[in-house]
């Protein structure tokens, strides 16, 4: 059970919160619309961004010549491969991403989920995965206070373990963790893609439900089908939306947000 360090929220939420999950895939393709909406995003909302870094870390580790090695689709980290994680998320993704942030002036951090101990994590395979670990606790109280200080947190996907070493996180765990713990009113995964399509159609809103019928009748498929399922996986009774939306695009326009959301249906409905 993932736990929330957090004594004053309400105090500190002046504004909804939404947490942004960019994939290490998308972080080099995100386009200059989708960066210039931030400005237009923090008008309404807290913003905290969640950043992977799996292509990142692999070309890092390719020109150093250290081998990659994968256990039930995680990477394995040793020591020496922790280092390198290190460097690529926090010295290039996440510095890539403050830039070009800081260039629409825009107050954004960047950080380290182990600073601070912003994300305190247990292993899940030590034997087997080495340093690589899974959230146990948000110290939502610290990104509180800098959403209300101003700043845009930028997290990359570190944690540390009560004994004090840092772990490798999957990204999208770690997001939708940040998102329960900061009681975020929507959670959005950045893609390739403009939403849930339905031939050339972008579907507004669609519930886990709905989403299950359409993988059956084969109109969700292919690459789609794993995004939609980890968007429903971090719904829960805290976070009641998800939304996909796509890097190419803005965020939110004419204070409308752009994508698909995905939320549990109501006894009347959708939600």
């Amino acid at each position: 059970m993932i736990t929330s360090k957090s004594t004053q929220a309400t105090e500190h939420k002046t504004k909804p919160v939404v947490v942004v999950k960019l994939g290490g895939s998308m972080i080099s393709r995100l386009s200059e619309k989708f960066y210039e909406s931030f400005s237009e995003l923090m008008l309404h909302y807290h913003v905290i961004i969640v950043h992977g870094g799996g292509p990142a870390i692999t070309r890092m580790m390719d020109k150093l010549g250290v081998s990659g090695e994968f256990h039930q689709g995680l990477r394995k980290t040793n020591e020496e491969t922790m280092e390198i994680v290190e460097m690529a998320l926090c010295g290039k993704v996440n510095g890539e991403i403050t830039s070009r942030l800081a260039a629409e002036k825009i107050n954004a951090l960047g950080m380290k989920g182990s600073d601070a101990s912003i994300l305190t994590a247990r292993f899940i395979d030590q034997e087997n995965l080495g340093f690589v670990g899974e959230v146990e606790e948000v110290n939502a109280d610290i990104l509180y206070r800098l959403l209300q200080a101003g700043y845009l947190p930028v997290l990359a996907p570190l944690g540390k373990t009560i004994t004090g070493q840092t772990v490798n996180i999957n990204a999208d765990m770690s997001a939708a963790a940040v998102a329960k713990a900061v009681n975020a009113e929507k959670l959005i995964y950045v893609t390739d893609v403009p939403g849930i399509l339905r031939g050339e159609e972008v579907i507004e809103r669609i519930t886990p439900e709905e989403i299950n019928t359409s993988i059956e009748e084969g109109w969700i498929y292919g690459g789609m089908i794993p995004k939609v399922q980890s968007a429903m996986g971090a719904l829960s009774d805290q976070l009641k939306e998800v939304m996909i939306v796509s890097g190419e695009y803005a965020l939110i326009s004419n204070q409308i947000m752009n994508g698909t959301t995905i939320q549990h249906k109501s006894k009347e409905g959708v939600e």
